[in-house]
């Protein structure tokens, strides 16, 4: 039994064995390879001794540099130097600055640089200021584009700004003033033209020509209430000028209901098609009219329509 199992499981072919040996040489070879390489390949050797004297010497610039500006306001006791580190200076060196009261909105760019700040971030605050900025309270210095947080927090007990009025109070008082040296005269509201209107406080051109295009839809006013119903016409402002409007030639135009077509009836403001039919229909079927009241007849006309449209109706 046992030749048969090494028979069939532990012999080999010649060709079976020749790629066994090669197999087991090729892992021999690479396990050795690594050790060879320090036969074969020699480590380069840097020199750091001219990088170490570089350093060296720029840490000999900056002490000296730090020197002089430490030295620079000796006997001043107004004044406290800093060393601060602004946002975007990539490795350049830092820079001193003095710490004194100061108004951002009217300091000068000498008064910036004495500060500390940047040439760039001036120039930034410069233009800000130049196109109608302001900083209206001392935390607005840190918006400035460029000005790192420490900075900011340094400079902060010393911003002193002066009140400044927001520009719409400015616009609104002068605005005041305008309306208050405005000389408005009463204003006949069937007689009156478009420049009388806008005279009156609150009223500009489109609401005028509005005005008097509703006056020529109705056929005149016959009570000063009536401008209130102007379309787009604040209540607010009607108010204001109510005082001002005056009704002396109560002439108006009138429609006659037995004689008037559908279209003319309903081309008044007062009326409405469902009216001007109804009317219509109920003169086609009993006849013309005898007084303007008897189209309270009509079950369509209400005691509100009938207020508002009489007086520009008639039956003769």
């Amino acid at each position: 039994m046992w030749k048969q199992f090494s028979s069939d499981y532990l012999s080999f072919s010649k060709k079976q064995r020749i790629g066994t040996f090669v197999i087991l040489g090729l892992v021999a070879f690479f396990t050795v390879l690594p050790f060879l390489f320090p036969f074969f390949i020699k480590p380069k050797i840097y020199d750091h001794t001219g990088f170490a004297k570089a350093i060296d010497s720029l840490k000999i610039k900056q002490a000296d540099s730090s020197d002089g500006l430490e030295n620079r306001y000796p006997n001043n006791r107004n004044y406290k130097n800093y060393t601060s580190s602004t946002a975007g200076n990539y490795g350049s060196p830092q820079i001193k600055g003095e710490l004194f009261y100061f108004d951002p909105n009217t300091a000068t760019t000498e008064e910036w640089k004495r500060l500390g700040i940047r040439d760039k971030t001036i120039a930034t605050i410069q233009n800000y200021l130049s196109k109608g900025g302001k900083f209206y309270k001392k935390e607005d210095i840190g918006k400035i584009w460029g000005l790192h947080k420490d900075v900011v927090d340094r400079l902060m007990p010393y911003v002193q700004i002066k009140l400044i009025k927001p520009a719409y109070e400015a616009v609104e008082r002068s605005s005041e003033k305008k309306d208050f040296k405005k000389t408005v005269s009463l204003v006949d509201i069937n007689m009156g033209d478009t420049t009388a209107f806008i005279a009156l406080p609150g009223i500009g051109s489109k609401l005028s020509m509005r005005i008097i295009n509703f006056r020529d839809k109705l056929g005149g006013f016959y009570k000063v209430e009536q401008i209130g119903e102007t379309f787009g016409l604040p209540d607010s402002t009607f108010q204001k000028i109510k005082n001002y409007l005056a009704i002396n030639d109560t002439e108006i135009r009138r429609i006659n209901i037995n004689t008037a077509s559908i279209d003319a009836m309903k081309s008044h403001p007062y009326i409405r098609y469902p009216i001007a039919n109804a009317i219509f229909q109920y003169r086609t079927q009993h006849g013309n009219f005898k007084t303007v009241s008897d189209i309270m007849k009509i079950m369509t006309v209400t005691e509100d329509a009938f207020s508002k449209m009489a007086p520009y109706l008639t039956v003769e």
